[in-house]
């Protein structure tokens, strides 16, 4: 069995500060969630994915980076902040679903 690295790194020898990150086994709900949140760090001066094929399953995020970040700070601040808002959505679901099914029981 072929092991295969979730995120790749590779750093552009063209540009300062930028880099894309290939990562598989995702598609656009990946690429576009991990864009709107790279948009939100002000040091992010570009940040954009690609789907290189519809058959291929894995998608390339670019991002260019202000001098006081780089690509790779910028990227796992991106990742952490999501898992954040995440958690903390999953908690005030999971809190209303609660009282709600506790509201439900009494009614009848």
């Amino acid at each position: 069995m072929q092991i295969t690295k979730r995120v790749s790194y590779e750093r552009d020898t063209k540009i300062i500060n930028a880099a894309s990150f290939t990562i598989e086994r995702e598609d656009h709900t990946i690429g576009n969630i991990v864009r709107m949140q790279l948009h939100r760090d002000e040091n992010v001066l570009f940040a954009g994915y690609k789907l290189p094929h519809p058959l291929k399953y894995k998608i390339i995020i670019r991002i260019h980076t202000t001098s006081q970040s780089s690509p790779m700070q910028a990227y796992n601040q991106a990742i952490n902040d999501l898992d954040k808002e995440l958690d903390h959505l999953k908690n005030a679901f999971e809190a209303e679903l609660a009282r709600h099914s506790g509201s439900q029981s009494r009614q009848y």
